[in-house]
Parts: structure tokens; sequence; C-alpha cells
């Protein structure tokens, strides 16, 4: 995100108008060359009614003192024409070059070689300027640098337009400013001095510390640092990267906001997250995320996906995600687990995702479900469930035939290293509905096939799993159970309390593919 102490461009403008190119002050003073002590020749030509002065010129004209090894003078066009360290003075404002041509009627100036621009504050240097006083327009086209007599700043490019009178200027080709901290590189840059804005056109980048803005448009406001990029916009600041259509960067309120195809990286944990409106508040150390968020962490082991209406994140002190809330349409996936809920609450130090509202996971063939669900990571591997209140677990065999099932107040289930459920541990109201399989040999062939079904109540159960199936049950306090074969089972006995079976609700992979 957008480091709150970030400045970019903020140069004053050469100011050219002070010369005798000012087109106002030119009409009201005299055109009248009023010669200065010190030129060692004068001569006049009455057919060409040129002036001609050679030696140490020193002479002033609308206003201007200008000094030259010789000069041409036409009474009546009133053109000037100045050669050898031309050097012209007003006010705090020098201005020097090898040659210059300026045209008193037209009022308009060009200046030849080692061409410079200077005022108390700032130097311009280039090889040719133009100047068109009425139209109040300042032209380098081969190459110009402005630098800053006061500080490191320095604006170099090949073409540049300045408009002294609204102080505004426009620089093109291979545009680079670089002062003590912060270095920019674009193809256009526009100055409004009315506006206090700088508009920069074409691939961007302006580099501060550890802040890398890239974009092909966008704006910034000198004064209260402001900023509007567009077009492949991109911040880089350490270890995160921001990305959308559009980032506006509210300095003085430390606020960003961003929209379209937005990507938020923290590379350090290796978490990305995705989305079409984002909001991020630097004193809050908090980023908001709506409208299709998806998150997106990446393991050796595996990759686990968060979506939902809305997701919050929150930042650490090193710029680092450590708890993220999502809201409303909430799905995970993790490898083979599948979960959906209206709430969550992950905490990236502890690895540990918290589920509420309506939550269920899904795992293979079997479906968690209860009042609330945690699900603890070890190594971003699922590692175990906690299902409290109203505890199920439903576990689908032979093709929907028949369902596996065990409920409680409480509900433990452990995965091995294989990512499979291989125990469940109830407490409370502890009970199951299972299909035990026998094998028999048939004709030489081994059969497996369902016997019945058993129901067993007890107040706490341990269940060893084996692909779905109920491979060994330990039992505690005088159980309750009844087996019925297969021929006697009565349709109103096999199902639990709260038996919900409900594969329509989980989330397909389809919504996550092109995140991966």
């Amino acid at each position: 995100m957008i480091n709150k102490n970030f400045h970019i461009v903020k140069l004053a403008l050469i100011v050219l108008s002070a010369f005798f190119l000012n087109p106002d002050k030119g009409i009201s003073q005299s055109s009248i060359l009023e010669l200065m002590p010190g030129s060692e020749k004068l001569g006049y030509d009455e057919k060409t009614g040129a002036h001609r002065l050679v030696g140490t010129v020193n002479f002033k004209y609308q206003g201007n003192t200008m000094y030259c090894d010789s000069a041409h003078y036409f009474d009546k066009t009133q053109i000037v024409k100045a050669y050898g360290n031309v050097h012209i003075t007003k006010d705090d404002i020098n201005l020097y070059c090898d040659s210059l041509h300026y045209n008193g009627k037209l009022k308009r100036a060009k200046l030849w070689g080692h061409v410079r621009v200077r005022d108390l504050e700032y130097k311009l240097t280039t090889d040719t300027l133009e100047y068109d006083a009425k139209k109040g327009l300042g032209i380098y086209r081969h190459g110009g640098k402005i630098e800053s007599i006061t500080s490191s700043e320095v604006l170099t490019s090949r073409t540049g337009y300045f408009y002294p009178e609204t102080r505004s200027f426009t620089v093109g080709g291979k545009v680079k400013y670089t002062n003590d901290q912060v270095t920019m590189t674009t193809d256009t840059l526009r100055y409004s001095y009315q506006e206090q804005k700088t508009y920069f056109y074409g691939p961007s980048r302006i580099k501060k510390d550890t802040v890398l803005i890239e974009c092909e448009r966008g704006w910034f406001n000198v004064n209260t640092e402001e900023s509007f990029i567009h077009k492949n916009a991109k911040v880089t600041n350490g270890p995160e990267i921001l990305s959308a259509d559009t980032i506006h960067y509210i300095s003085q309120e430390g606020i960003t906001k961003a929209f379209g195809n937005i990507c938020f990286t923290d590379t350090t944990e290796g978490n990305t997250f995705y989305g079409q409106k984002g909001y991020s508040a630097e004193k809050d150390h908090y980023f908001r995320i709506n409208e299709n968020a998806v998150g997106r962490r990446i393991s050796k082991n595996d990759t686990t996906f968060v979506l939902a209406d809305t997701l919050e994140l929150f930042v650490d002190t090193a710029g680092n995600v450590n708890l993220i809330k999502g809201y409303h349409n909430v799905s995970i996936f993790n490898g083979p687990t599948t979960a959906a809920c209206d709430s969550l609450l992950f905490n990236e130090t502890a690895d540990v995702f918290h589920l509420f509202h309506q939550p269920m996971v899904w795992h293979e063939n079997a479906q968690l479900s209860g009042d609330t669900l945690t699900l603890y990571f070890k190594d971003t591997i699922l590692d175990w469930i906690h299902i409290r209140n109203n505890s199920i677990t439903i576990m689908e065999v032979d093709s929907g035939l028949y369902y596996n099932q065990i409920g409680g107040k409480e509900l433990f289930a452990y995965f091995n290293n294989d990512n499979n459920l291989y125990r469940a541990d109830v407490s409370g109201n502890a009970s199951t509905i299972f299909f035990p399989l026998k094998e028999k040999n048939e004709d030489s062939a081994l059969i497996v096939q369902r016997i019945g079904m058993n129901r067993l109540y007890s107040s706490d159960l341990k269940f060893y799993l084996d692909s779905g199936e109920i491979s060994g049950i330990t039992y505690f306090d005088h159980p309750d159970g009844v087996f019925y074969p297969m021929d006697q089972i009565n349709e109103k006995e096999w199902l639990l309390k709260g038996f919900n079976w409900s594969p329509g609700l989980r989330p397909r992979e389809i919504l996550i593919e092109k995140y991966r």
C-alpha cells in the first residue's frame, strides 16, 4: 500500500516572462535600443537600417540589459541579433546563450548554443530555446534539464513546453525526475499550477525508499500529496504489492482506495487477495476487499483459497497480514477439503479458521456440520476440526444408498498426513448410525456387502475411520445399541436427529480455477 510519506514531482516553474519576452511590458516600453558604455565599435548601414555593435557590447532594450560580443539592431523591424557570450539580465533572472534572435514586433525570440536560464531557485539548460511572448509559450525541442539551485531536484526531458503566465508546463520524451528521495520516469509530464497537479502519461515509474509506483496514467497534487493512478496501476511497498485498474491515495487521511481487478499480495506470508473494490486505512492497519473477494495462500504443501462477499485484512506493524475476517457466502478450498459458512475468522499466526453461521465442511465423502467449526492446520495441511453444539458428521457410502453418521454435542475430527479423516471423538450425547460391511467367499470370489445397520448411543464415543467407513468404535459409560439386519431396517430409524445431507451446498472447484 502507498506510504503516507510519499512525495512526488514538486517543481517550481522557470519564469521566462520576466524578460523582454513579456508582451504586455514590451508594448508599453520604448522600442529604442539604449547603448550603455563599453562598446568598442558602433556602425550603421543606411541601406539595411542595421546598427552594428562590436566589442564588450552593453545595452538596454525593452527594459532588459544585454551583454554580448557583438550585436545587430534593426530599427525599422525592431529585430535584435546578438552573438558571442550573450547575457541578458532582469531583476533576479539571468539568461545566457551563444547567439540570439529577437523580433520586437512579433514578440518572438530564439536562442542557440549552451542556453541557460536561471533565477534564485532553478536553472534551465538546453541547446535551443524558442519563446512566443504573444502566446506565452516557451519551447525546447532538443533536450533540456531543469535543476534546483537550493535542492537536489533535477528534471530532464527531450522536449519542454512552458507557459510562464499560467506557471504551467509540459515535458515529454524520456522524462526523468530525481531528488534525494524520489526517482520518477515517464513519457510525458504536465504540471498545472492552477490545479496544483502533476499529470503523467505513458508508462511511468515512481520510486521512493521501498515504495515503487507504476502506471500509464495518473495525477498527483503537489499540495495535498493526493494521487490517482490508473491503467495497469501497481504499488509495491516492500513485501506488499497492490495492483488494480485504478488506485486513489489520499495522503492526509492515510487512505487508499482501489477499483477493478484488485490483486494484493503479501509476498512474505505467501498470501494474495483479489476483488473489485478495495479500501485501506493506514492508521488502523486495515485493508478491505469487496465484490467477489478471494484470498489465496500458497505453501510448499498445498494452496488454500477463501472466497467471500467481503474480506477484511488486519496487518501487523511489520506489514504482514495476521488476521482475516470474511463475511457472507464464505467458501474455503484446501486440497480435498471444502467448507462453507456465512462468516469466518482466520488467525494467520495460529493457522486456525473459525467458521460461524451454518458452517459445513466436506472432505471426500464426509460432511461435517455444527453451530461453529474450528479448523486447525499444521504446515498449511488440515490437522483437525473442532465442532461445537449440534455436531454431526455424515459419510455417504454406496453412492448415496446409505449414510454412516456420527453425532453429539461436541466432535473432534482428526486427519493424517495423507489428508485422510481417520478418527472422530464425540463428547456428550454421542450417537452413531452406520452400516457395517462383511466379507465372504462365493465361488472363489471375495464379496463385500452390507449386513445391516448399527445404532449406538453413549455419553462419549471414539470412532476409527477408513475411507468413510467406520472400522472401529471405543465407547464409554454403558452404551445403548441395537443392530438391524438389512431386511429389518425401519426407515424412520436410519437417520440421526439433525441429518441434513447437502452436497448441493458444497462449493465447486470452478470458482477458483482462474486463481490457481
